[in-house]
């Protein structure tokens, strides 16, 4: 078992992915500890900042590792699964004489070291912060490293045991589950702040309030109209009812991890039905399109045609029906809720866009197109002509109201949202990345981000020109990025 989770956690820190959240890493220690007049914080603790010494820089990383690892580092490692069913590597497991319940746990070992790992760089980006503010020079090991144990590591375990039980549940396994995790993740963000949480939460609990400072503590990134006032923090307040829910939320996640041994077939039934689609992230479905002979002239509207069938392949009627739904209720209700429903609903079938080549396995094959610009931009067009299909009911509500600037709005997000999902499936080649940074996204502005009004129901700054320009910056890059691709093959 050791073996096998080794094995695996070396293949993943081979991947491009992985250098970039190590990177990523970097960026949340400067985050968390900011200079010492910065005007934000991650953790405000009723108007003071602890004293930049090992044990708060330690307790703050931690904090920050706890709740922003937990949300991006399930998508990085939900893949394990996935890659042994799409490698073949599954089937020399279902001939082994290795168990469920001890694949299972590899898997979780490998998802925790992935983990840990990106937090050590966060731990050592630390240090270094730590000596650059120069509010104490004494380095405590002990005091910045028992926050990353007690605080953060509990939560890690639970994201790649999470990560695992979504893989191996048949429902959440796809895009489905990659959705669903960013509002678990939300709630159990939200929720993790309270004195009252199970387990103790994010590990907020221990922290320990300055004299004469209010009762309010907040951990996110926040603004701060004056430097925060700077206390000496005497560390971690332990306790056994601590330390035990930490514990126990231990024994919570290898409880999930190991659950699915009760109905995973660990790769071990190829008789199963309809044993197409790799694992989390269905591809688009090229089988079953019409083949039509080749005809000279409208090439790329013929191009646009078959990008578009092969968006929408494989849609279920509820699916079409659903989207039929929201189309019409565009024309009878306020034009603001309607239309962010109905822009959220194609999340699955955008997120295909610029991911099918490498998903279908006909990388390759579309490699010797002698247009490749002409084909990503059909693509990109398909998902412009999704946009438009089921928003039309909204865009017609404004045009009859004369609402121009609300139409400009409404246009700026049909081309923002099919570009961003080309741009972040062209640079990854994973559905998943758009998935959850367009939840999160939606989430966000459907509560009162103005500076995120991507749609323009808001009628806030930036306004209509500016999605409209990063829709055709991300279509620039995606195109960009493809061009490297196949000047390296």
């Amino acid at each position: 078992m050791i073996a096998a989770a080794v094995a695996d956690f070396r293949e993943r820190v081979r991947r491009p992915a992985y250098l970039l959240m190590l990177i990523s890493a970097i960026g949340l220690g400067l985050l968390a500890v900011p200079a010492v007049d910065a005007h934000w914080s991650v953790l405000v603790i009723g108007g003071f900042r602890g004293r930049y010494t090992s044990g708060y820089v330690g307790m703050v990383t931690a904090l920050t590792s706890a709740l922003w690892l937990t949300l991006v580092g399930f998508y990085l490692v939900r893949d394990a699964v996935a890659r042994d069913e799409r490698t073949g590597v599954g089937q020399l497991i279902a001939a082994s004489p290795m168990r469920t319940p001890a694949y299972l746990a590899a898997k979780l070992l490998s998802n925790v070291a992935v983990l840990v790992s990106m937090t050590a760089v966060l731990a050592g980006t630390a240090v270094v912060l730590q000596l650059l503010r120069g509010e104490s020079r004494v380095v405590d090991p002990v005091a910045l490293l028992l926050p990353f144990v007690l605080v953060a590591l509990p939560m890690l375990v639970v994201t790649g045991a999470v990560a695992l039980l979504f893989e191996a549940t048949p429902v959440l396994r796809g895009g489905l589950g990659n959705v669903l995790w960013v509002f678990v993740w939300m709630v159990g963000a939200i929720g993790g702040q309270s004195a009252h949480a199970p387990f103790g939460g994010l590990g907020l609990q221990p922290v320990n309030l300055p004299a004469g400072a209010s009762q309010d503590v907040g951990l996110g990134l926040m603004y701060v109209d004056e430097p925060l006032k700077v206390f000496d923090w005497p560390g971690l307040r332990l306790s056994p009812e601590f330390l035990g829910g930490r514990a126990g939320l231990l024994l919570v996640a290898l409880a999930l991890a190991l659950l699915p041994a009760l109905w995973f077939h660990r790769f071990d039934r190829p008789a199963r039905a309809g044993r197409a689609a790799p694992a989390s992230d269905p591809p688009a479905r090229y089988a079953g399109l019409p083949r039509t002979a080749p005809r000279r002239g409208a090439t790329f509207a013929r191009l646009l045609a078959g990008e578009a069938r092969i968006l929408v392949a494989g849609a279920p009627l509820w699916w079409w029906l659903g989207a039929g739904a929201l189309g019409l209720a565009g024309l009878a209700v306020p034009r603001g809720a309607v239309l962010a429903f109905a822009w959220v609903w194609p999340l699955l079938l955008w997120s295909r866009l610029g991911t099918q080549p490498a998903l279908s396995g006909t990388a390759a094959i579309l490699g010797a197109y002698p247009a490749p610009r002409r084909r990503r931009l059909a693509e990109f067009g398909a998902g412009v002509l999704l946009a438009v299909a089921i928003g039309l009911g909204s865009a017609a509500r404004l045009a009859i109201g004369g609402d121009w600037r609300g139409l400009a709005g409404w246009a700026a997000g049909a081309l923002f949202i099919p570009a961003l999902a080309l741009l972040l499936g062209t640079l990854t080649g994973a559905p998943r990345v758009f998935q959850a940074v367009y939840t999160l996204l939606w989430y966000l502005m459907i509560n009162d981000t103005d500076a995120l009004d991507y749609m323009g129901i808001l009628r806030g700054e930036p306004g209509a020109a500016f999605w409209a320009g990063a829709a055709l910056v991300f279509v620039a890059g995606s195109l960009s990025w493809a061009a490297m691709q196949e000047a390296r093959r």
